[in-house]
């Protein structure tokens, strides 16, 4: 029969987007802006800074976070930002400022931001499984190799200043 003439659109087969071919990308959060740092690591967990990228496939990468416990936010948001969850129960709504979460489980903040930009539904929970954060410098993933992305945030937030 030929080939398709009407349709000449690309889609990614399922083998290159072989969790077995994923790159590995390492992120130090020590003095990063959240957003800044929670909306990179959102697009290379999505797969949005490759040529192959289709928004409804995973074509994106591993990420490990380190040192979530130094992260920033500006303003007043270290005192103002209150995080909510519910166990579940009747009227057992918790509320916790920045400074106590990140003082209790400082990688639930950065979790929680880059969760937040990713797809809803079945594909972001499946993104979200890529996402590695660490309280500390260290982390088990150095057999992976991950590349040191971290230079890319405020190298973004530069070129945005000056346009």
């Amino acid at each position: 029969m030929g080939p398709d003439l009407w349709n000449r659109t690309y889609y990614p087969s399922g083998s290159e987007a072989s969790p077995l071919i994923k790159p590995w990308y390492l992120v130090d959060a020590e003095g990063q802006t959240l957003g800044r740092l929670a909306t990179m690591v959102a697009m290379h967990l999505r797969g949005k800074t490759v040529a192959t990228y289709q928004p409804s496939m995973d074509m994106g990468a591993y990420v490990v976070i380190v040192n979530a416990e130094k992260v920033v936010v500006s303003g007043n948001k270290s005192t103002q930002k209150v995080y909510t969850r519910h166990t579940g129960r009747p009227g057992s709504r918790k509320e916790e400022t920045f400074q106590k979460l990140q003082a209790r489980i400082p990688e639930r903040i950065v979790e929680l931001a880059v969760r937040g930009m990713l797809p809803k539904g079945r594909l972001g929970r499946h993104l979200f499984t890529h996402l590695k954060v660490y309280k500390g410098a260290a982390h088990p993933h150095s057999a992976q190799k991950p590349a040191d992305i971290t230079a890319k945030i405020n190298k973004n937030a530069a070129t945005a200043v000056a346009a």
